[in-house]
C-alpha cells in the first residue's frame, strides 16, 4: 500500500494534498496528546479545521490518517537527508556534516518521531511493512555514506551495525529526552555521538 491507494472522492490533486496536510498536522497534535486509539475521526476533523463529512471525502477510515502521518514523517526525514548526502565526493568532513544535520533534524522532529514509535503498531501488517521499508531505505543511505568513506576498512556487517546505530541515536534524543536533555545540550549530544562513531570507524580504518 502507498498513499496513492487511499481513496478520495475528490479529484483535485492539489486540494487532496492541502486537505491531507491539514489532517496530518491536526492528527499529530492529537496523537501526541491522546494516542491514536483514543483519538476519534471527529476530533481529527475539528483539529484540522473542517467537518467530519469533509474528512471522509479524503480518507476511508481512521487508519488512513495514521498511515498518512507515518508516511509524512519518513518522507520529510528522507527528503532533508538526501539534500545533505555527497556520495560523489565522500569525506569524513561530509560524514560529520551529515550526522550533525541528521541529529539536528531529529531534534526538530522529536515530537513526530515519538508519535511514530508509539502509534505505528496501529497500522495493519501490510501498511506497517510499507512504512518500515522507508526506514530501511534511510538506513541504506547511511550505509552508502559510510562505505564511501571507509570502503576498504569495514565489512558489510559492520557498516550495517554502524548505520543502524546512528539512525537510532537520532531517535534516542527524542524518546530518551527525559534523561538525556537533563545532562546534555543538543550540541554536546551531537559532538559526543560523532566522536564515538568516528572513533570506531577510524579505528577500523587505521
Amino acid at each position: 500500500m502507498d498513499k496513492s491507494q487511499i481513496i478520495s472522492s475528490v479529484k483535485d490533486e492539489d486540494l487532496i494534498k492541502k486537505r491531507r496536510d491539514q489532517m496530518i498536522q491536526g492528527a499529530i497534535r492529537l496523537f501526541k496528546e491522546k494516542g491514536f486509539h483514543r483519538t476519534t475521526t471527529r476530533e481529527i476533523a475539528k483539529e484540522s479545521g473542517f467537518s467530519i463529512g469533509t474528512l471522509y471525502e479524503y480518507i476511508r477510515k481512521k487508519e488512513d490518517v495514521l498511515f498518512l502521518v507515518c508516511d509524512y514523517i519518513y518522507d520529510g526525514v528522507r527528503e532533508h537527508f538526501e539534500t545533505e548526502l555527497q556520495l560523489k565526493n565522500p569525506s569524513e568532513e561530509n560524514l560529520k556534516a551529515v550526522l550533525t544535520f541528521y541529529y539536528e533534524l531529529m531534534d526538530d522532529m522529536q515530537e513526530e518521531i515519538l508519535v511514530l514509535y508509539q502509534e505505528i503498531k496501529g497500522l495493519n501488517k501490510e501498511t506497517r511493512k510499507y512504512v518500515l521499508q522507508k526506514e530501511k531505505d534511510m538506513v541504506a543511505m547511511l550505509e552508502k555514506l559510510i562505505l564511501s568513506c571507509y570502503r576498504d576498512a569495514i565489512t558489510e556487517e559492520e557498516v550495517s551495525i554502524a548505520a543502524n546505530n546512528i539512525f537510532v541515536q537520532g531517535h534516542m534524543w527524542g524518546f530518551r529526552r527525559w534523561i538525556l536533555q537533563q545532562k546534555f545540550t543538543l550540541e554536546e549530544y551531537i559532538n559526543t555521538q560523532i566522536k564515538l562513531n568516528l572513533h570506531g570507524l577510524l579505528h577500523k580504518k587505521g
